[in-house]
């Protein structure tokens, strides 16, 4: 049943060649997350090709197909403006995520405070104090004080008033549906007062939101393991999980959740089962190792693309790979188990569909009982170290 999935776990399954969901469903089956299984932002919809709706066809079709009965979600993700909305409402989709990225002032945290004071004109300031810095209380992720709070202020004001905008406009076409706010794309981490005063200046405006994806310390590159201090990060989501259990209403949400094992634990951890994890190019990953065994010819084209548009590719991704370190030996599939070749062939996605995206598909109907295999293999992994 596609429905809103609430505060329920969940786990988001982005498929970018529409043929992905069976794999999914398998994996997700018998473990206590609700899926989503239909899952694409404004940005892979553009360099796929495909629409909100075909998205939404392609894992309609599956799930009908394996008799899936219970509920599950379709994510509009990463939605920047008003105008992204209606192809996914007319669609029926269920999870709205919006990224209100480009109006987070990522300089507060680095601005001197004559900057910091002039910014601030144009925020109801006058009020903050009484609500931030009168009787403050500690409740396990700090507490403001003026020059802290006058950051927060600045960093985050205008991200949430678009986002808050954002919210107000879907209400009008819809009743019921799941609400996630994502400031996870921006060069600074979110810290957990920033996260409080979010929570809160939402709440405060009206926004009933499902989740919330904050910008986490460290780096959660598309398709591979976390990049940072684990010890630090414990300690870090440990903060964060106060400010949502301070709430009690919303999930935290973990986007570039791909493959990153060694944060599940702690996720579990400090989060327990209020929790939502994103994922998306991963599965495009499966397909490709897929591939890899099966039509090597095909893969060695895609991996020749890939080396040659990366440079171009990245620029609207937060990856570390270089092309210079991508071996040129590799056993097949052995491409897919090496960090560099995996963000490589990640973020030149929309190429290699632009230039092979026929035979991509062709072959991996043929075998697409390998595909299924592979996400299942791939999945199960990540769905057991989240319990």
């Amino acid at each position: 049943m596609l429905t809103p999935l609430g505060l329920t776990p969940s786990f988001g399954f982005g498929d970018r060649l529409g043929l992905a969901t069976p794999g999914h469903i398998a994996a997700v089956k018998g473990t206590k997350f609700a899926p989503i299984f239909a899952q694409q932002s404004v940005r892979e919809n553009t360099r796929t090709g495909r629409t909100p709706q075909q998205v939404m066809n392609d894992a309609r079709r599956a799930v009908e197909a394996a008799g899936w009965e219970a509920p599950w979600g379709a994510d509009a993700d990463h939605l920047k403006t008003v105008d992204d909305l209606p192809p996914f409402v007319k669609a029926g989709y269920t999870f709205y995520t919006v990224d209100p990225g480009e109006h987070v002032d990522n300089a507060a945290d680095r601005d001197r405070l004559s900057v910091l004071q002039e910014k601030v004109k144009g925020f109801n300031w006058d009020e903050l104090p009484s609500i931030y810095l009168e009787n403050p209380v500690e409740r396990g992720f700090g507490v403001f004080e003026h020059d802290s709070l006058l950051r927060a202020v600045v960093k985050y004001g205008k991200a949430i008033r678009h986002a808050t905008g954002m919210y107000q406009h879907l209400a009008q076409f819809m009743d019921g549906f799941d609400f996630e706010v994502s400031v996870d794309e921006t060069d600074s981490p979110t810290t957990a007062l920033e996260h409080y005063f979010i929570a809160n200046e939402l709440s405060r405006a009206g926004v009933r939101f499902t989740s919330l994806a904050p910008r986490f310390i460290g780096r959660f590159e598309k398709g591979v393991d976390y990049i940072g201090d684990l010890a630090a990060l414990d300690v870090e989501l440990a903060r964060h999980a106060a400010v949502t259990a301070h709430f009690g209403t919303y999930k935290l949400s973990l986007h570039s959740g791909s493959d990153k094992f060694s944060v599940y634990p702690l996720m579990v951890k400090h989060w327990g089962e209020r929790l939502h994890v994103k994922t998306a190019g991963t599965s495009y990953l499966e397909a490709l190792r897929s591939l890899a065994m099966v039509e090597p010819a095909l893969f060695k084209q895609i991996l020749a693309l890939g080396l040659q548009r990366y440079p171009i590719d990245r620029a609207s991704y937060h990856v570390s790979a270089e092309v210079e370190k991508v071996p040129g030996d590799l056993e097949l599939p052995a491409y897919l188990d090496h960090f560099d070749a995996r963000e490589v062939l990640h973020v030149t996605f929309g190429s290699a569909l632009a230039q092979f995206g026929d035979e991509i598909q062709a072959a991996l109907v043929r075998h697409n009982q390998v595909y299924t295999a592979n996400l299942l293999r791939h999945f199960r992994k990540h769905l057991d170290l989240l319990g």
